[in-house]
């Protein structure tokens, strides 16, 4: 079995590689800059007798979106399974001071990568292109329901727009043998938050959570790993959320 995980050098991404290894995929993820974090994970799933490739993409580029599905074709030859998982997060900030640059940016990365990714994936796995099936998982935020007013709407809004991708995307592909969910992350403790300018924000907000704690990254990725494993095979068009209540 092949997996792609999108931004898997960090945070949920890097665990859900981890994670996907030790259930017996070959993973190939992308990264954007962070080279040697890259290698990293690379280097802890090989030893623990997993295969991986990490290939350097912008998913908010076709031509890097290309590149990256070329080389699994090359290293691996199948696909199974995708992880829209690369997301960005801008400074806090109200609408009224946001430029038209970040809104872009932000947009780009999170809606407009998982559409090339998908896209590829579907061309791959369709069973009416030739493919064997399989699933795809979109990494969304509560965000999308709470709007994130005075800190960051225009990520909140990216995530909206992905989870009304995945309930297309679903119904789109049903009967081509590929299943599409979507996790809805709570408050979790990965670096993302640093590109907020808060890297405590867990911290801050965990009093709010029923659980009275921010997640892990482990167990977003076990959720994961779940909703594309045969024990979710009824489900798709489904939002699973991991946010411990709230």
């Amino acid at each position: 079995m092949t997996i792609v995980i999108t931004g898997g050098s960090r945070g949920i991404g890097a665990a859900t590689a981890k994670l996907a290894a030790e259930r017996g995929y070959c993973v190939a993820f992308s990264y954007r800059a962070n080279r040697e974090a890259a290698e990293d994970v690379v280097r802890a799933i090989a030893e623990t007798g997993g295969e991986a490739i990490a290939v350097q993409a912008d998913v908010a580029s076709e031509p890097d979106v290309m590149r990256l599905f070329a080389t699994v074709d090359k290293r691996f030859g199948t696909l199974d399974a995708l992880v829209n998982n690369a997301g960005v997060l801008d400074r806090q900030m109200k609408v009224a001071d946001m430029s038209a640059q970040r809104i872009v940016r932000t947009l780009s990365v999170n809606v407009l990568g998982p559409f090339l990714c998908a896209r590829e994936a579907v061309r791959r796995m369709s069973t009416e292109r030739g493919g064997n099936g399989g699933a795809i998982v979109n990494v969304s935020s509560r965000a999308a329901q709470y709007g994130s007013p005075n800190e960051y709407v225009d990520y909140a809004a990216s995530k909206g727009a992905l989870e009304s991708f995945t309930l297309g995307l679903a119904h789109e592909v049903a009967r081509e043998g590929i299943r599409v969910n979507t996790i809805r992350c709570g408050h979790i403790y990965t670096d993302i938050h640093a590109s907020g300018g808060e890297p405590d924000r867990v911290d801050r907000v965990k009093v709010s959570v029923p659980m009275q704690r921010g997640g892990q990254p482990e167990e977003v990725a076990r959720a994961i790993l779940w909703l594309l494993s045969s024990e979710a095979s009824y489900t798709t068009g489904s939002f699973l959320d991991v946010s411990g209540g709230r």
